[in-house]
């Protein structure tokens, strides 16, 4: 059996990541109690139910720390469990609950919208800690779609590595693990012909190439994660995330993901993200 429990943050997009699970023909249980969650899977798996999806949030209270510990029993009875936290900044939170008119779920007219936020955040940080997080504060609903799909889809016979691209200027991601900041080098942006294209793009590619610090670091880069990986194998990760990033997060910081992305592929499970990019085909998209 493969088991996607999804939690995170009330308006970090649970709902959506469930919705993709559904339409990928698994079996989806919304807003399960946390103590129910192992009698639950015991049933599902008696019933040939092989793709099972399961949401869990802060509604379960301090049952939600003996989570962990179930999901570590599922694995040991030969149950593949992915673990997927969605985190996001309070002020894209409270922004999306503004949008939608909606409640709170922990809302019981003492708190204020923020101070609800700030609970939740308390009761499901057990997950967080043993969960792969994914940063959805400026990605668009297609990407989380995108991005859900890539984590389960993929083999998960060992730790999974992800690049992630990123623009200093809309802040850190949430969810990286390892993070290296490539502002530092040569800047496509200062040339005109440049500036429109992305790190995906042949120009931007050759003029990086053609740079010496860029390779460089990129072997820099890659002999340090290479040299660490094996650890962060032994600590039973399911997912390593390696944030790199530029001012933008569309030349350089691309380039360089892509770049480790290739060096990694041969030996290792990989999956690149391009958050900036992500964002902008997104504004573009609502023109």
């Amino acid at each position: 059996m493969l088991l996607v429990v999804i939690s995170g943050l009330s308006g970090s997009g649970k709902s959506v990541a469930l919705a993709v699970l559904e339409d990928a023909d698994f079996y989806c249980v919304d807003n399960l109690p946390a103590p129910l969650v192992s009698e639950t899977v015991r049933f599902l798996r008696d019933n040939d139910h092989e793709r099972v999806a399961i949401t869990v949030d802060a509604r379960s209270g301090g049952s939600l720390a003996g989570i962990p510990d179930m999901l570590a029993a599922l694995r040991q009875q030969g149950v593949d469990v992915r673990l997927i936290f969605l985190n996001s900044r309070i002020g894209s939170l409270v922004r999306r609950f503004k949008e939608t008119r909606r409640k709170h779920p922990l809302s019981d007219g003492t708190r204020t919208l923020e101070e609800c936020l700030a609970h939740e955040a308390t009761l499901v940080a057990p997950l967080a800690e043993s969960a792969h997080v994914i940063d959805t504060s400026d990605l668009a609903p297609n990407a989380l779609r995108a991005w859900i799909r890539d984590l389960v889809e993929i083999r998960h016979d060992s730790l999974t590595l992800i690049f992630e691209s990123f623009g200093y200027k809309n802040g850190l991601p949430l969810n990286a693990d390892l993070v290296f900041d490539v502002r530092h080098l040569p800047n496509p942006f200062y040339d005109p012909h440049l500036r429109p294209c992305s790190g995906l793009d042949q120009p931007v590619i050759d003029f990086l190439q053609s740079q010496p610090d860029v390779g460089e670091l990129i072997v820099q880069i890659g002999n340090f994660v290479e040299r660490w990986l094996p650890a962060y194998r032994r600590d039973n990760r399911s997912y390593l995330c390696v944030a790199i990033g530029c001012t933008g997060g569309q030349h350089r910081s691309v380039y360089l993901s892509e770049q480790l992305a290739h060096r990694f592929r041969p030996s290792t499970p990989v999956l690149v993200r391009h958050r900036q990019l992500d964002t902008v085909a997104r504004v573009q998209a609502g023109r």
